[in-house]
Protein backbone atom coordinates (compact mmCIF):
# COMPACT_ATOMS: atom_id res chain seq x y z
CA UNK A 1 0.00 0.00 0.00
CA UNK A 2 1.53 3.17 -0.89
CA UNK A 3 1.34 6.79 1.64
CA UNK A 4 -1.03 9.50 0.56
CA UNK A 5 1.86 11.53 -0.62
CA UNK A 6 3.12 9.10 -3.67
CA UNK A 7 -0.88 7.95 -4.33
CA UNK A 8 -1.08 12.01 -4.98
CA UNK A 9 1.24 11.29 -8.51
CA UNK A 10 -0.08 8.33 -9.81
CA UNK A 11 -2.68 7.38 -12.28
CA UNK A 12 -5.96 7.67 -10.76
CA UNK A 13 -8.45 5.04 -10.86
CA UNK A 14 -11.28 6.27 -8.97
CA UNK A 15 -13.72 9.42 -9.38
CA UNK A 16 -15.71 10.24 -5.87
CA UNK A 17 -18.51 12.04 -6.76
CA UNK A 18 -19.82 14.13 -3.39
CA UNK A 19 -16.65 13.25 -1.98
CA UNK A 20 -17.28 14.09 1.52
CA UNK A 21 -14.16 14.49 3.86
CA UNK A 22 -13.42 10.96 2.25
CA UNK A 23 -14.93 7.64 3.24
CA UNK A 24 -15.08 6.17 0.32
CA UNK A 25 -11.63 8.05 -0.89
CA UNK A 26 -10.32 6.42 2.39
CA UNK A 27 -11.63 3.10 1.98
CA UNK A 28 -9.84 3.16 -1.54
CA UNK A 29 -6.66 3.83 -0.27
CA UNK A 30 -6.49 1.08 1.78
CA UNK A 31 -7.27 -0.98 -1.21
CA UNK A 32 -4.38 0.61 -2.85
CA UNK A 33 -6.55 1.99 -5.71
CA UNK A 34 -5.58 5.88 -6.29
CA UNK A 35 -8.80 8.00 -6.14
CA UNK A 36 -9.70 11.66 -6.57
CA UNK A 37 -12.59 13.05 -5.07
CA UNK A 38 -15.21 16.67 -6.42
CA UNK A 39 -16.66 18.18 -2.73
CA UNK A 40 -18.10 21.62 -2.82
CA UNK A 41 -17.86 21.86 1.02
CA UNK A 42 -14.53 24.03 1.58
CA UNK A 43 -14.49 22.44 5.43
CA UNK A 44 -14.67 18.73 4.23
CA UNK A 45 -11.52 20.15 1.24
CA UNK A 46 -9.83 20.73 4.60
CA UNK A 47 -10.01 17.56 5.79
CA UNK A 48 -9.26 15.91 2.51
CA UNK A 49 -5.89 18.18 1.60
CA UNK A 50 -4.40 17.45 5.34
CA UNK A 51 -5.03 13.89 4.76
CA UNK A 52 -3.44 13.75 1.60
CA UNK A 53 -6.62 13.01 -0.93
CA UNK A 54 -6.67 14.53 -4.10
CA UNK A 55 -9.43 16.99 -4.37
CA UNK A 56 -11.01 19.47 -6.99
CA UNK A 57 -13.25 21.79 -4.49
CA UNK A 58 -16.02 22.24 -7.31
CA UNK A 59 -19.61 22.08 -7.62
CA UNK A 60 -20.32 18.53 -8.96
CA UNK A 61 -22.73 20.06 -11.73
CA UNK A 62 -20.33 22.33 -12.96
CA UNK A 63 -17.35 20.10 -13.47
CA UNK A 64 -19.61 18.19 -15.61
CA UNK A 65 -20.86 20.84 -17.79
CA UNK A 66 -18.08 22.87 -18.34
CA UNK A 67 -14.48 21.33 -16.50
CA UNK A 68 -14.94 17.93 -17.73
CA UNK A 69 -11.96 17.76 -19.29
CA UNK A 70 -10.12 18.00 -16.27
CA UNK A 71 -10.92 14.59 -15.01
CA UNK A 72 -8.08 12.40 -15.97
CA UNK A 73 -8.77 9.53 -18.63
CA UNK A 74 -6.93 7.20 -16.36
CA UNK A 75 -10.19 7.00 -14.26
CA UNK A 76 -12.05 4.26 -15.09
CA UNK A 77 -14.31 3.82 -11.52
CA UNK A 78 -17.04 6.02 -10.79
CA UNK A 79 -18.46 5.90 -7.00
CA UNK A 80 -20.42 8.37 -5.03
CA UNK A 81 -23.27 9.11 -2.64
CA UNK A 82 -25.31 11.92 -3.74
CA UNK A 83 -26.34 14.02 -0.54
CA UNK A 84 -29.29 12.16 1.75
CA UNK A 85 -31.01 14.77 3.33
CA UNK A 86 -33.96 14.82 0.84
CA UNK A 87 -34.11 11.29 1.27
CA UNK A 88 -33.37 10.47 4.83
CA UNK A 89 -35.83 9.84 7.42
CA UNK A 90 -34.20 12.71 9.43
CA UNK A 91 -35.15 14.86 7.16
CA UNK A 92 -38.09 16.90 5.50
CA UNK A 93 -38.75 13.78 3.30
CA UNK A 94 -39.27 15.61 -0.10
CA UNK A 95 -37.09 13.23 -1.90
CA UNK A 96 -39.45 10.13 -0.59
CA UNK A 97 -42.30 11.67 -1.45
CA UNK A 98 -40.57 12.76 -5.26
CA UNK A 99 -39.32 9.18 -5.81
CA UNK A 100 -41.70 8.05 -8.04
CA UNK A 101 -41.20 11.61 -10.18
CA UNK A 102 -37.01 11.32 -10.15
CA UNK A 103 -37.30 7.68 -11.55
CA UNK A 104 -38.96 9.42 -14.62
CA UNK A 105 -36.51 11.89 -14.73
CA UNK A 106 -34.01 8.56 -14.95
CA UNK A 107 -35.87 7.45 -17.88
CA UNK A 108 -35.81 10.84 -19.16
CA UNK A 109 -32.40 11.42 -19.27
CA UNK A 110 -31.73 7.96 -20.50
CA UNK A 111 -34.17 8.55 -23.54
CA UNK A 112 -32.84 11.68 -24.74
CA UNK A 113 -34.86 14.74 -23.86
CA UNK A 114 -33.43 17.77 -23.64
CA UNK A 115 -31.36 18.18 -20.67
CA UNK A 116 -32.61 22.02 -19.90
CA UNK A 117 -35.89 20.92 -19.95
CA UNK A 118 -35.31 18.18 -17.46
CA UNK A 119 -33.39 20.94 -15.07
CA UNK A 120 -36.29 23.06 -15.89
CA UNK A 121 -38.79 20.46 -13.96
CA UNK A 122 -36.28 19.38 -11.47
CA UNK A 123 -36.20 23.04 -10.00
CA UNK A 124 -39.40 22.80 -9.44
CA UNK A 125 -39.27 20.00 -7.26
CA UNK A 126 -38.25 22.42 -4.55
CA UNK A 127 -35.16 20.89 -2.58
CA UNK A 128 -31.98 21.09 -5.75
CA UNK A 129 -30.57 17.95 -3.30
CA UNK A 130 -33.01 15.85 -4.75
CA UNK A 131 -31.95 16.61 -8.34
CA UNK A 132 -28.13 15.53 -7.07
CA UNK A 133 -29.13 11.74 -7.20
CA UNK A 134 -29.47 12.32 -11.14
CA UNK A 135 -25.54 13.42 -11.08
CA UNK A 136 -23.77 9.61 -11.37
CA UNK A 137 -26.16 9.08 -14.28
CA UNK A 138 -25.06 12.49 -15.98
CA UNK A 139 -21.56 11.84 -15.39
CA UNK A 140 -21.94 8.39 -17.19
CA UNK A 141 -23.94 9.35 -20.05
CA UNK A 142 -21.10 12.18 -20.66
CA UNK A 143 -18.39 9.79 -20.88
CA UNK A 144 -20.22 7.49 -23.21
CA UNK A 145 -20.92 10.79 -25.36
CA UNK A 146 -17.14 12.64 -25.07
CA UNK A 147 -15.13 11.57 -27.74
CA UNK A 148 -11.87 10.09 -26.75
CA UNK A 149 -13.57 9.11 -23.46
CA UNK A 150 -14.17 5.48 -22.64
CA UNK A 151 -17.31 4.17 -20.26
CA UNK A 152 -16.57 3.64 -16.63
CA UNK A 153 -15.57 -0.17 -16.49
CA UNK A 154 -17.37 0.18 -12.72
CA UNK A 155 -19.89 2.25 -11.00
CA UNK A 156 -20.33 2.30 -7.54
CA UNK A 157 -23.42 4.91 -5.33
CA UNK A 158 -24.65 5.00 -1.98
CA UNK A 159 -27.85 6.45 -0.69
CA UNK A 160 -30.24 6.41 2.20
CA UNK A 161 -32.39 3.02 2.26
CA UNK A 162 -35.34 5.24 0.83
CA UNK A 163 -33.09 6.05 -2.57
CA UNK A 164 -33.25 1.94 -3.16
CA UNK A 165 -36.15 1.98 -5.41
CA UNK A 166 -34.27 4.39 -7.38
CA UNK A 167 -30.84 2.30 -7.89
CA UNK A 168 -33.44 -0.26 -8.80
CA UNK A 169 -34.13 2.00 -11.92
CA UNK A 170 -30.47 2.71 -12.36
CA UNK A 171 -29.53 -0.81 -12.26
CA UNK A 172 -32.20 -2.00 -14.68
CA UNK A 173 -31.50 0.54 -17.34
CA UNK A 174 -27.74 -0.17 -17.04
CA UNK A 175 -28.54 -3.56 -17.81
CA UNK A 176 -30.85 -2.97 -20.53
CA UNK A 177 -28.15 -0.41 -23.11
CA UNK A 178 -30.65 1.59 -24.48
CA UNK A 179 -31.01 5.05 -25.46
CA UNK A 180 -28.04 7.22 -24.80
CA UNK A 181 -26.63 4.65 -22.93
CA UNK A 182 -26.07 3.49 -26.87
CA UNK A 183 -25.96 -0.42 -26.46
CA UNK A 184 -23.26 -0.16 -23.71
CA UNK A 185 -24.26 -2.74 -20.86
CA UNK A 186 -23.38 -3.23 -17.07
CA UNK A 187 -23.83 -6.24 -14.81
CA UNK A 188 -25.58 -4.66 -11.97
CA UNK A 189 -27.00 -4.79 -8.37
CA UNK A 190 -28.00 -3.02 -5.34
CA UNK A 191 -28.68 -4.52 -2.04
CA UNK A 192 -29.96 -2.73 1.57
CA UNK A 193 -26.48 -3.26 3.96
CA UNK A 194 -26.36 -2.87 7.86
CA UNK A 195 -22.85 -0.93 8.53
CA UNK A 196 -22.37 -3.32 11.76
CA UNK A 197 -22.68 -6.68 9.80
CA UNK A 198 -19.43 -5.16 7.84
CA UNK A 199 -17.26 -4.61 11.12
CA UNK A 200 -18.70 -0.98 12.04
CA UNK A 201 -19.42 0.26 15.28
CA UNK A 202 -23.17 1.60 14.62
CA UNK A 203 -26.25 0.90 13.54
CA UNK A 204 -26.63 2.48 10.13
CA UNK A 205 -28.10 0.73 6.51
CA UNK A 206 -27.14 2.31 3.00
CA UNK A 207 -28.63 1.66 -0.21
CA UNK A 208 -25.73 0.29 -2.27
CA UNK A 209 -25.47 -0.23 -6.16
CA UNK A 210 -22.54 -1.72 -8.10
CA UNK A 211 -22.17 -2.14 -11.73
CA UNK A 212 -19.74 -2.73 -13.85
CA UNK A 213 -18.85 -3.45 -17.75
CA UNK A 214 -19.16 -7.62 -18.77
CA UNK A 215 -16.31 -9.82 -18.57
CA UNK A 216 -15.48 -9.82 -15.26
CA UNK A 217 -18.15 -12.35 -13.97
CA UNK A 218 -21.55 -11.58 -12.23
CA UNK A 219 -21.78 -9.81 -9.48
CA UNK A 220 -22.08 -11.19 -6.44
CA UNK A 221 -23.76 -9.87 -3.03
CA UNK A 222 -21.55 -8.91 -0.20
CA UNK A 223 -21.04 -11.49 2.42
CA UNK A 224 -21.64 -9.79 5.81
CA UNK A 225 -18.61 -10.75 8.47
CA UNK A 226 -20.42 -9.35 11.06
CA UNK A 227 -24.13 -10.99 12.81
CA UNK A 228 -27.03 -7.97 12.55
CA UNK A 229 -27.66 -6.02 16.15
CA UNK A 230 -30.80 -6.41 17.23
CA UNK A 231 -32.99 -3.05 17.02
CA UNK A 232 -35.72 -4.13 19.26
CA UNK A 233 -34.50 -5.98 22.18
CA UNK A 234 -35.43 -4.03 24.76
CA UNK A 235 -38.74 -5.67 23.77
CA UNK A 236 -37.36 -9.06 24.13
CA UNK A 237 -39.27 -10.51 26.85
CA UNK A 238 -36.62 -12.35 28.72
CA UNK A 239 -37.94 -16.00 27.85
CA UNK A 240 -37.16 -14.69 24.05
CA UNK A 241 -33.92 -13.25 24.79
CA UNK A 242 -32.76 -17.10 26.42
CA UNK A 243 -33.22 -18.48 23.02
CA UNK A 244 -30.98 -16.01 21.10
CA UNK A 245 -27.87 -17.43 20.02
CA UNK A 246 -24.81 -16.50 22.55
CA UNK A 247 -21.30 -16.17 21.51
CA UNK A 248 -20.26 -19.56 20.96
CA UNK A 249 -23.11 -20.97 19.28
CA UNK A 250 -22.40 -17.98 16.22
CA UNK A 251 -21.07 -19.43 13.24
CA UNK A 252 -17.79 -19.10 12.54
CA UNK A 253 -17.55 -17.27 9.58
CA UNK A 254 -19.71 -14.02 11.53
CA UNK A 255 -18.66 -12.31 14.24
CA UNK A 256 -21.01 -10.50 16.95
CA UNK A 257 -21.18 -6.94 16.17
CA UNK A 258 -18.47 -4.62 17.45
CA UNK A 259 -19.52 -2.08 20.51
CA UNK A 260 -18.63 1.31 20.72
CA UNK A 261 -16.78 0.31 24.12
CA UNK A 262 -14.41 -2.27 21.68
CA UNK A 263 -13.96 -0.13 18.92
CA UNK A 264 -13.17 3.37 21.21
CA UNK A 265 -10.83 0.85 23.38
CA UNK A 266 -8.53 -0.35 20.49
CA UNK A 267 -8.36 3.30 19.27
CA UNK A 268 -7.36 4.95 22.98
CA UNK A 269 -4.91 2.28 23.16
CA UNK A 270 -2.75 3.45 19.93
CA UNK A 271 0.60 5.41 20.35
CA UNK A 272 -0.26 9.20 20.40
CA UNK A 273 -3.85 8.74 19.74
CA UNK A 274 -5.92 12.13 19.92
CA UNK A 275 -8.75 9.39 20.97
CA UNK A 276 -8.71 9.06 25.48
CA UNK A 277 -11.71 7.07 26.53
CA UNK A 278 -10.15 6.82 30.20
CA UNK A 279 -13.06 9.45 31.67
CA UNK A 280 -15.42 7.01 30.74
CA UNK A 281 -13.72 3.78 32.48
CA UNK A 282 -14.93 2.53 35.66
CA UNK A 283 -13.51 -0.37 37.54
CA UNK A 284 -11.08 -0.53 34.69
CA UNK A 285 -13.61 -1.15 31.83
CA UNK A 286 -15.45 1.50 29.37
CA UNK A 287 -18.55 1.95 30.30
CA UNK A 288 -21.36 4.41 29.69
CA UNK A 289 -24.61 5.20 27.71
CA UNK A 290 -25.52 6.98 25.40
CA UNK A 291 -28.87 9.04 24.92
CA UNK A 292 -29.99 10.24 21.86
CA UNK A 293 -30.34 13.61 20.30
CA UNK A 294 -33.47 12.11 18.41
CA UNK A 295 -36.56 10.86 19.77
CA UNK A 296 -37.94 7.67 19.78
CA UNK A 297 -40.75 7.26 17.86
CA UNK A 298 -41.18 10.99 16.77
CA UNK A 299 -41.24 11.72 20.32
CA UNK A 300 -38.21 13.66 21.50
CA UNK A 301 -39.11 13.18 24.90
CA UNK A 302 -38.42 9.57 24.65
CA UNK A 303 -34.92 9.67 23.50
CA UNK A 304 -33.29 6.42 22.94
CA UNK A 305 -30.60 5.27 24.85
CA UNK A 306 -27.12 2.78 24.07
CA UNK A 307 -24.96 0.72 25.95
CA UNK A 308 -21.41 1.15 25.75
CA UNK A 309 -21.62 -2.88 24.61
CA UNK A 310 -24.26 -2.34 21.87
CA UNK A 311 -22.61 -0.56 18.64
CA UNK A 312 -23.70 3.47 18.60
CA UNK A 313 -26.64 5.00 16.82
CA UNK A 314 -26.71 6.15 13.39
CA UNK A 315 -23.56 8.88 13.28
CA UNK A 316 -25.23 11.93 11.94
CA UNK A 317 -24.16 15.26 11.77
CA UNK A 318 -25.62 16.13 14.91
CA UNK A 319 -23.49 13.32 16.89
CA UNK A 320 -21.90 16.20 19.10
CA UNK A 321 -25.26 16.49 20.79
CA UNK A 322 -25.94 12.96 21.70
CA UNK A 323 -25.33 13.04 25.63
CA UNK A 324 -22.64 10.40 27.19
CA UNK A 325 -22.96 9.16 30.57
CA UNK A 326 -21.21 7.08 32.51
CA UNK A 327 -24.36 5.93 35.67
CA UNK A 328 -27.44 6.91 35.93
CA UNK A 329 -25.95 9.03 39.06
CA UNK A 330 -24.42 10.99 36.66
CA UNK A 331 -27.59 11.44 34.66
CA UNK A 332 -29.86 12.26 37.32
CA UNK A 333 -27.62 14.94 38.33
CA UNK A 334 -27.35 15.98 34.48
CA UNK A 335 -23.51 15.42 34.69
CA UNK A 336 -23.15 14.57 30.64
CA UNK A 337 -20.26 14.11 28.53
CA UNK A 338 -20.11 13.77 24.49
CA UNK A 339 -18.15 11.89 22.09
CA UNK A 340 -14.82 13.93 20.65
CA UNK A 341 -14.13 14.31 17.04
CA UNK A 342 -11.63 11.85 16.96
CA UNK A 343 -14.39 9.72 18.83
CA UNK A 344 -17.21 9.89 17.08
CA UNK A 345 -14.75 9.41 13.81
CA UNK A 346 -13.78 6.16 14.98
CA UNK A 347 -17.55 4.97 15.32
CA UNK A 348 -17.39 5.75 11.40
CA UNK A 349 -14.36 3.26 11.06
CA UNK A 350 -11.87 6.26 10.21
CA UNK A 351 -8.29 5.74 11.44
CA UNK A 352 -8.03 7.26 14.66
CA UNK A 353 -5.98 10.17 13.91
CA UNK A 354 -7.60 11.09 10.65
CA UNK A 355 -6.78 14.41 10.52
CA UNK A 356 -10.13 16.29 10.75
CA UNK A 357 -9.71 20.10 9.56
CA UNK A 358 -11.44 22.96 8.60
CA UNK A 359 -15.17 24.01 10.66
CA UNK A 360 -18.21 21.76 10.92
CA UNK A 361 -16.64 18.76 11.43
CA UNK A 362 -19.22 17.07 13.37
CA UNK A 363 -20.95 17.04 10.07
CA UNK A 364 -18.53 16.01 8.19
CA UNK A 365 -18.48 13.20 10.12
CA UNK A 366 -21.99 12.28 9.81
CA UNK A 367 -21.97 13.08 6.36
CA UNK A 368 -19.74 10.48 5.64
CA UNK A 369 -19.48 7.04 4.17
CA UNK A 370 -18.79 4.63 6.83
CA UNK A 371 -14.63 3.33 5.17
CA UNK A 372 -14.95 -0.36 6.23
CA UNK A 373 -18.25 -0.67 4.58
CA UNK A 374 -16.76 1.44 2.04
CA UNK A 375 -13.55 -1.29 1.45
CA UNK A 376 -16.25 -3.96 1.35
CA UNK A 377 -17.95 -2.21 -1.45
CA UNK A 378 -15.22 -1.81 -3.43
CA UNK A 379 -13.82 -4.76 -3.28
CA UNK A 380 -16.04 -6.28 -4.20
CA UNK A 381 -16.95 -3.97 -7.19
CA UNK A 382 -13.80 -3.67 -8.63
CA UNK A 383 -11.25 -6.60 -7.37
CA UNK A 384 -14.64 -9.19 -7.06
CA UNK A 385 -13.37 -10.36 -3.68
CA UNK A 386 -13.40 -8.81 -0.03
CA UNK A 387 -11.14 -7.08 1.62
CA UNK A 388 -7.99 -9.15 3.50
CA UNK A 389 -7.45 -9.25 7.14
CA UNK A 390 -4.40 -6.76 6.89
CA UNK A 391 -5.69 -4.40 4.75
CA UNK A 392 -8.69 -4.18 7.32
CA UNK A 393 -6.16 -4.48 10.33
CA UNK A 394 -4.32 -1.41 8.09
CA UNK A 395 -7.27 0.80 8.42
CA UNK A 396 -7.06 1.35 11.82
CA UNK A 397 -3.97 4.21 11.12
CA UNK A 398 -3.53 7.02 8.62
CA UNK A 399 -0.37 7.80 7.49
CA UNK A 400 1.29 11.18 8.34
CA UNK A 401 0.79 13.63 5.75
CA UNK A 402 3.80 16.52 5.60
CA UNK A 403 2.05 19.82 4.89
CA UNK A 404 4.02 20.57 1.91
CA UNK A 405 1.65 17.64 0.56
CA UNK A 406 -1.08 19.66 2.20
CA UNK A 407 0.03 23.11 0.29
CA UNK A 408 0.23 20.88 -3.28
CA UNK A 409 -3.42 19.78 -2.94
CA UNK A 410 -5.02 22.76 -2.18
CA UNK A 411 -3.12 24.56 -5.01
CA UNK A 412 -4.59 22.06 -7.19
CA UNK A 413 -7.92 21.67 -5.77
CA UNK A 414 -8.86 25.46 -5.22
CA UNK A 415 -6.35 27.46 -7.61
CA UNK A 416 -6.64 30.72 -7.18
CA UNK A 417 -10.35 30.10 -6.03
CA UNK A 418 -11.90 31.33 -8.71
CA UNK A 419 -13.56 28.20 -9.95
CA UNK A 420 -14.40 26.83 -6.32
CA UNK A 421 -18.25 27.72 -5.32
CA UNK A 422 -19.24 30.82 -4.48
CA UNK A 423 -17.90 32.75 -1.62
CA UNK A 424 -17.17 29.64 -0.03
CA UNK A 425 -13.71 30.83 0.71
CA UNK A 426 -14.87 33.65 3.11
CA UNK A 427 -15.52 31.14 5.99
CA UNK A 428 -11.91 31.24 8.10
CA UNK A 429 -9.98 28.18 8.18
CA UNK A 430 -9.52 26.70 11.47
CA UNK A 431 -6.26 26.50 12.38
CA UNK A 432 -4.42 22.25 11.60
CA UNK A 433 -1.45 20.89 12.79
CA UNK A 434 0.84 18.52 10.62
CA UNK A 435 4.23 16.85 10.02
CA UNK A 436 6.59 19.47 8.66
Amino acid sequence: MSSPETQVHRPLRILDLFAGPGGLDVAAHFLDLPSIGIEWDRNACETRYAAGLPTIHADVSVMRESRFDEIPTSVDVLAGGPPCQSFSVAGKGAGRRALDTVKEFIHRLVDGEDEAKIDEDLHALGDPRTALVLEPLRWLLKAIETEGRDPYKVIVLEQVPAALPLWQVYAKLLRGGEGRLQGVKYEADCWELKTEQFGVPQTRTRAVLVARLPGEGAIEPLEATHLPFDLHRGKRRAAQADMLPTDAALPATRRRWLSMAEALDVASAREGSPVDVSRLRTGGRTKFFVVSNYGSGGDPKNRGRRLSSEPAFTVTGKISRNKVYRNLGEYEAGRSDRFTIPESGVLQTFPHNFPWSGNDQAQQVGNAVPPRLGMHVLARAVRGDTPSEEELAAATTWPVVPASTTDELRAIGCGDQSRCPPDSHKVTRSPRTSAP
